[in-house]
């Protein structure tokens, strides 16, 4: 039987509150779990105000358009992420650019951020209007000069926490830095909606406006009259009982999380060629995924490795395709602004995979995948 790489972890009141909402008939987009929902969660990370979407992709896009990006903007974010932070600001009509990741977190790199900026001012124009941070794989990013250099020349801060639900840098929670955080709720998260997503802010102009955005942009006071192309992106008072339900739990899900880690670092660890993932002193990481790369000393590629593992009954994922390296944004996709070279994306891309990771993995079943791999490499 494989073990898989994830999967939720589920129990009786998430049952019964999915339940109540079938015998109440409150199943569609209104209800008292959406409420409960989006004040929690908001709460929890430290904000004012929450915004349930029907995915981290909507999340993005949603406060993307709060904050009026569009044609001609340029957005900072990392090419090492998964696709739905580059659409996500396509849809916009604005540009991605490519940043290039740190070696050490694999998040973006704040001086090629830095360097990118100093251009722009030398030649009098500054084109950007959002840095667009990803927490990867639940480590946060380094925020500070992040923050410094969006205040030194007005730009916005949108953080993608997507796979950081509950991660902390410098004891703040990630996704509560910029005008917007950003949230997904899918399946393999920490907590779960099934599908879903949030954004979250304390901007109360900027919760009012998005939520207005999602909603299909009714004008305030009369419906139906529309002054703004608005969206579709409500999430279910459904998926929002579920979500309340998982959020009493959220702690317990990151102490499994970290105790995970724990356990494969020191299954894994003295191995020639496997670089394990770290967390620096300013950081507390949730682990969404344990990923590790193989280095030209495992003695394998990261490709053998994987199917190796596959055939012990052993499930895997590689790391993300850089957005540099997308075949869509040469043609339909339209353009994202390059401005490599990207040494650490590629080699994160290459040789990078993370092992079963969810909620409901065993300590003998961590044993087990260490011992595979010692064997294997």
């Amino acid at each position: 039987m494989m073990i898989p790489v994830n999967e939720p972890l589920l129990g009786k009141e998430e049952f019964t509150k999915v339940l109540s909402c079938l015998k109440t008939n409150w199943i569609s987009s209104q209800g008292k779990y959406l409420t409960q929902f989006e004040e929690k969660f908001a709460h929890y990370c430290g904000l004012n105000y929450g915004i349930s979407t029907t995915s981290g992709t909507t999340a993005l896009h949603l406060a993307l358009a709060s904050l009026g990006i569009g044609p001609g903007d340029e957005v900072l974010i990392p090419t090492f992420t998964m696709a739905a932070t580059a659409f996500a600001v396509r849809y916009c009509g604005a540009t991605p650019v490519l940043i290039d990741s740190d070696p050490e977190t694999y998040n973006m790199d704040p001086e090629r951020v830095s360097s990118y900026l100093r251009n722009q001012e030398r030649r009098g124009k500054i084109k950007v209007k959002v840095i667009l941070p990803v927490h990867m794989y639940g480590h946060p990013v380094d925020m500070d000069p992040l923050l410094t250099m969006a205040d030194r020349f007005s730009i916005a801060v949108i953080e993608d926490a997507a796979e950081a639900h509950g991660a902390e840098y410098k004891g703040k929670k990630c996704g509560s830095f910029g005008a917007f955080g950003c949230f997904s709720f899918y399946a393999n998260k920490i907590i779960t909606t099934g599908e879903g997503g949030m954004v979250i802010t304390s901007d109360p102009r900027l919760a009012d406006k998005a939520r207005r955005l999602k909603d299909l942009a009714h004008s305030p006071g009369k419906r139906f009259l529309h002054t703004d192309l608005g969206f579709n992106y409500r999430m279910t008072n459904l998926q929002a009982a579920l979500g309340v339900a998982q959020l009493k739990k959220i702690n317990s899900h990151i102490e499994k999380k970290r105790r995970m880690a724990k356990e494969y670092e020191k299954g894994l660890q003295n191995i020639p060629g496997l670089r394990l993932p770290i967390e620096k002193p300013w950081a507390k990481s949730v682990y969404w995924m344990y990923g590790i790369l193989v280095e030209k000393e495992c003695g394998c590629s990261r490709d053998q490795l994987m199917e190796r593992l596959k055939k012990k009954g052993i499930d895997t994922r590689s790391f993300f395709v850089p957005m540099h390296r997308q075949p869509v944004f040469s043609g339909r996709g339209g353009k994202v602004k390059k401005v490599g070279p990207y040494p650490v994306a590629e080699k994160l891309s290459e040789q990078g995979f993370y092992l079963p990771s969810g909620l409901t993995i065993s300590s003998e079943q961590i044993e087990y995948i260490c011992r595979q791999i010692k064997k294997i490499v």
